[in-house]
């Protein structure tokens, strides 16, 4: 699997996002469709070759700006509607 290396914002809740991408790091393997490896020839079948379809975590994660405030999936659940006791 290909790895990126990035940058991105660490919130309160504990969420790194990611801002920018700053590279692809290559596995170099002709099974996963990230590389520059991967066949490109139109009779290559991904679903039957078992090619990989998702990068892989991020190699590195470089945080360029923390906040206290929570990401935008945490504020609903613990500071939002989502976090009211239910009757």
């Amino acid at each position: 699997m290909c790895n990126l290396e990035t940058e991105g914002t660490k919130h309160g809740c504990g969420h790194y996002i990611k801002t920018r991408t700053i590279r692809k790091i290559d596995c170099g393997s002709s099974r996963c469709l990230h590389s520059i490896r991967h066949p490109t020839d139109p009779s290559h079948d991904c679903s039957n070759s078992g090619c990989n379809r998702y990068l892989g975590p991020d190699r590195g994660e470089t945080v360029t700006h923390t906040t206290a405030d929570y990401c935008t999936q945490c504020e609903y659940w613990y500071r939002g509607p989502g976090s009211r006791p239910r009757k």
